[in-house]
């Protein structure tokens, strides 16, 4: 089993919960937590006891950023550097976006719980996650022009998909911090609840989410929505949305959830993430890094 450094983990009636723990450190970004996160879907992809993963911080914040710690060298990337970066060509792979391109190939739906600070790679980390509810006392910016730097972790992929163009470039050009409310009005955020509320209505959408749903279901769903928001041509979606009904529809899932709708009765959805993906999965290959 995995020990992680910068996070705290449970899994509580099917739902994982990773919460950042390093709150004297506002829980900033830096190696280890990336290890720790990426790390983290390869644990819930495999267990199949866990049907949804839930990510928040302890303390004030969610994730204030990367840790500055180096100064005004944070930054600069020196080849043959720090252990754990990846060097291809003289260019370091970022390793926010590592996470987040981890994060999109996650099988196991992933819902962040907003408890504060959300800033820097503690905002972009959020949009790959399928579900974001925020504290009332939940901030965000997306800060990097306010650095000397620019937006990180696949976000000018993510943001202008989630909140649309106008809005992903006033957030990104001008570095300003903003509250919940401005999240939700957005589509940044699907709810705001109170502190001491956010975390059962988290695990109260996780459950809404998964409990009546076939797992291998669910996972080639998030892949189906999340790989086609990049498809050129629907043509694309139709041709891997049969190879993906054909599949499911000669498995035992089909024949249990058909057989326990026309018997009024929950289903019990034999087929496992972990073995039962059909063969044609994965259909698309993540494109090197160049």
């Amino acid at each position: 089993m995995t020990d992680f450094h910068t996070l705290d983990y449970r899994v509580e009636d099917g739902i994982a919960i990773a919460t950042f723990s390093r709150p004297d450190k506002m829980n900033t970004f830096g190696l280890a937590m990336m290890q720790d996160l990426l790390d983290l879907f390869d644990r819930t992809d495999a267990d199949d006891d866990v049907r949804a993963v839930i990510i928040t911080g302890s303390g004030r914040a969610f994730c204030a950023g990367a840790d500055l710690g180096r100064g005004g060298e944070t930054f600069n990337y020196k080849p043959g550097g720090r252990a754990g970066d990846i060097d291809v060509d003289g260019v370091r792979r970022d390793g926010g976006g590592r996470v987040t391109l981890r994060m999109f190939r996650s099988l196991k739906p992933l819902i962040g719980a907003i408890n504060g600070a959300a800033v820097g790679i503690g905002a972009t980390m959020l949009l790959p996650m399928d579900v974001r509810i925020a504290s009332a006392e939940a901030r965000f910016g997306f800060v990097f022009a306010q650095r000397g730097i620019t937006p990180e972790a696949c976000s000018s992929w993510f943001l202008p998909r989630l909140v649309g163009v106008p809005k992903a470039l006033e957030w990104v050009y001008s570095g300003r911090v903003f509250g919940a409310e401005e999240a939700l009005a957005a589509g940044l955020v699907q709810a705001v609840h109170a502190p001491d509320a956010l975390l059962s209505a988290a695990l109260a959408h996780a459950r809404m989410l998964t409990a009546k749903s076939a797992p291998v279901s669910v996972a080639l769903s998030r892949q189906l929505i999340w790989q086609n928001l990049g498809a050129p041509h629907p043509m694309m979606a139709h041709r891997v949305d049969s190879r993906s009904l054909q599949s499911r529809g000669r498995s035992a899932d089909v024949r249990e959830g058909v057989g326990a709708f026309l018997e009024k009765r929950p289903a019990l959805f034999p087929d496992r993430v972990s073995t039962d993906m059909p063969s044609f999965f994965p259909w698309a290959e993540e494109p090197p890094f160049i």
